[in-house]
C-alpha cells in the first residue's frame, strides 16, 4: 500500500523522478555504464550540468548577471561561505533570527566581519516572523531564512530595503515565484524541493564577488566554482542528476507558478483541519504559517505517540516534530500530492471522533 511521506528532509521526490533516477544507476543514456561510475567530465554528464543550470535559470528567471553553481556541504557550509565571500572584515551584516538555522548562520559571521541581529522571534520560541524593524543602510547585506522547517514559519512578504538580501531558501525554493533581482545571493540545500541530499544550489550576483580583500581558500571561493562550471573538483554527480530530473518535472507540471498554487491548496486544507479540530492546534502565528512545514500539536500531549501510531497505521509517515520542539510536523513540499494531505486531514478527523 502507498505510503505518504511527510518527512522534513531528505524529503519526498516525485515518483517519476525516482523511477528515472533508478534506471540511470543501472544504465545511463544507453552507455551500458551506471551514472555512478561515469566521468564527471564526460560529455554525457556535462550535458546534465548544463541542463540543470539552464532549467534553474528558466524556472526562476535568473539573468546573466547572476552565476548559478552546484556545490557540496549543504546549506550549513553556506553559513560561513557567504560572509567569507561577501563581507569585508570592517563591514557589518544584518541577520534576522527566525529559528535554529538562522541562529547557526549568525554564529559563523563573526569569523569574517561584524554581525548584528536586526530582529528576532526567539522571545516566543520562533513562532512568528519579525516585522517593523529598522534596517541600517550601512549593512553590507541582510540575511533571512525564507522558511523555517522546525518552527513552521515562512516569509510571505520579503523585507523592503535598499540593502542587498542574502537568503537561505533551502526549504521553499521552487515552491513559489521569486524576484531574483532583490537578492545578492540565494542558497539552498537540495533535499526538500530540488533533489536528494548531497548538493547545494547557490545563485549569486557576479558583481557582489571579489570585494572583500581577504585571501579565500580555493575551494571556498565562489569564483573558483563559477569559473569551472561547478566542476573544479568532482561534483556530486548523482544528486545533480536527480535535481535536474526534478527541475524537468517542475517544468512539465507548470513551473513554479503552478507549484505555488498546489502548495497553497495543500496548506489551506491542512490548516483548516487543524483550526477546526478540537484536539489539535497550530504552533505558528496564522499570518506567518509555512506552506512547506505545517507544525501542530495536541492539546493533550500525552496522546502524541498514540496519534503517530494511528497515522502510521494509515501509511502516513514522518509526522513526528523536530526533536528540539516535539509535536507534529507535516512537510508538504512540491512532490507531496493533495491526496496525501487529504488522507492526513481524514486521519485527524477520525482521531478526533475516536477520542472526544
Amino acid at each position: 500500500m502507498k505510503k505518504y511521506n511527510f518527512f522534513a528532509g531528505p524529503a519526498i521526490l516525485a515518483p517519476e523522478v525516482i523511477s528515472e533516477a533508478a534506471k540511470a544507476v543501472e544504465n545511463f543514456t544507453n552507455m551500458n555504464l551506471s551514472l555512478l561510475e561515469i566521468s564527471h567530465r564526460s560529455a554525457e554528464f556535462v550535458a546534465v550540468l548544463e541542463e540543470a543550470e539552464a532549467l534553474t535559470r528558466e524556472l526562476l528567471e535568473i539573468g546573466d548577471d547572476y552565476a548559478v553553481v552546484f556545490l557540496t556541504g549543504g546549506a550549513s557550509s553556506q553559513f560561513y561561505m557567504a560572509p567569507m565571500n561577501l563581507l569585508g572584515s570592517k563591514e557589518t551584516a544584518g541577520y534576522v533570527n527566525t529559528g535554529t538555522w538562522s541562529t547557526k548562520a549568525i554564529k559563523e559571521v563573526s569569523n569574517f566581519g561584524t554581525v548584528t541581529e536586526v530582529a528576532s522571534s526567539k522571545d516566543r520560541s520562533f513562532c512568528y516572523i519579525p516585522k517593523d524593524y529598522s534596517i541600517s543602510e550601512s549593512l553590507r547585506y541582510l540575511h533571512i531564512t525564507s522558511n523555517n522547517t522546525i518552527s513552521g514559519t515562512e516569509y510571505h512578504v520579503i523585507p523592503e530595503t535598499e540593502v542587498p538580501l542574502v537568503a537561505d531558501m533551502s526549504s521553499n525554493i521552487f515552491s513559489r515565484e521569486v524576484d531574483i533581482s532583490k537578492y545578492d545571493m540565494i542558497y539552498a540545500g537540495a533535499q526538500k524541493n530540488l533533489g536528494p541530499a548531497g548538493v547545494t544550489l547557490v545563485i549569486v550576483k557576479k558583481a557582489a564577488l571579489g570585494k572583500v580583500g581577504r585571501k579565500i581558500p580555493t575551494m571556498l571561493n565562489y569564483q573558483t566554482h563559477i569559473d569551472k562550471g561547478s566542476s573544479f573538483n568532482t561534483p556530486p554527480v548523482y544528486p545533480i542528476y536527480v535535481s535536474m530530473l526534478t527541475l524537468r518535472w517542475i517544468k512539465r507540471n507548470g513551473g513554479v507558478a503552478e507549484m505555488a498554487k498546489r502548495n497553497d491548496a495543500k496548506a489551506t486544507a491542512l490548516y483548516q483541519e487543524i483550526d477546526r479540530n478540537s484536539l489539535f492546534y497550530g504552533t505558528a502565528e496564522v499570518e506567518d504559517r509555512s506552506r512547506m512545514n505545517v507544525c501542530f500539536r495536541l492539546h493533550d500531549e500525552s496522546k502524541e505517540a498514540t496519534f503517530l501510531d494511528f497515522a502510521e497505521s494509515r501509511n502516513l509517515v514522518g509526522l513526528k516534530g523536530h526533536r528540539s520542539v516535539g509535536g507534529f510536523r507535516a512537510s508538504i513540499y512540491n512532490a507531496m500530492e493533495l491526496e496525501g494531505v487529504t488522507k492526513l486531514v481524514q486521519a485527524m478527523a477520525d482521531f478526533e471522533a475516536a477520542n472526544v
